[in-house]
């Protein structure tokens, strides 16, 4: 990896073997751009200020959800986690038992971009903020991931489970999408 400057923009180089050029704002405001081997430097610098817009953009909003994500302190953290396993048991065994599937462990972590996940061995991982969050957002992420007990995927057919339980998981997936970064 190669740090670079152009006019406007720090950013650190990443060349691959790949046939175009990306950009990555991270919510720290860092900017990577990952790029072909053969590409000139100069071309590369370009494409970053032809981005300038996009690029100010992104950091712009990551910094609006920074100011208004809450901080939590350790003595929250552990709070939250113990809630939130108590609650997700809960709930994966009434939404298990009215979908008829089965499922192992059920974890409680601080995951950076997932509420939650589905091992091919049935095992479930929960994010501790979901405690946090409106019931039935928890209701349908625990649906969603028991749905992957049935289909390990985003098919119609799993979006159908999800749907069976969940009637109105479209609007509850868009509140999670559109809110998701404030927890």
């Amino acid at each position: 990896m190669q740090q670079r400057k152009t006019a406007a923009f720090t950013y650190d180089l990443i060349r691959a073997k790949r046939r175009s050029m990306s950009l990555k704002v991270e919510e720290n405001g860092g900017l990577t751009v990952r790029a072909p081997y053969g590409v000139k430097t100069e071309v590369i610098d370009e494409f970053v200020e032809a981005h300038g817009d996009w690029i100010r953009t992104r950091r712009q909003e990551y910094e609006r959800i920074r100011r208004l994500r809450p901080s939590y302190t350790e003595k929250e953290r552990q709070e939250g986690k113990q809630r939130a396993a108590q609650l997700l048991r809960e709930k994966c065994q009434y939404f298990a038992a009215h979908m008829g599937v089965t499922y192992g462990t059920v974890t409680v972590r601080e995951q950076r971009t997932r509420w939650g996940s589905c091992s091919a061995r049935g095992n479930l991982s929960f994010n501790w903020k979901l405690a946090t969050m409106p019931e039935e957002i928890v209701d349908y992420l625990v649906v969603h991931e028991l749905a992957h007990r049935i289909e390990m995927n985003h098919s119609p057919a799993f979006w159908a489970i999800v749907e069976k339980q969940i009637p109105d998981y479209k609007e509850r997936r868009a509140w999670l999408k559109q809110n998701g970064a404030f927890y």
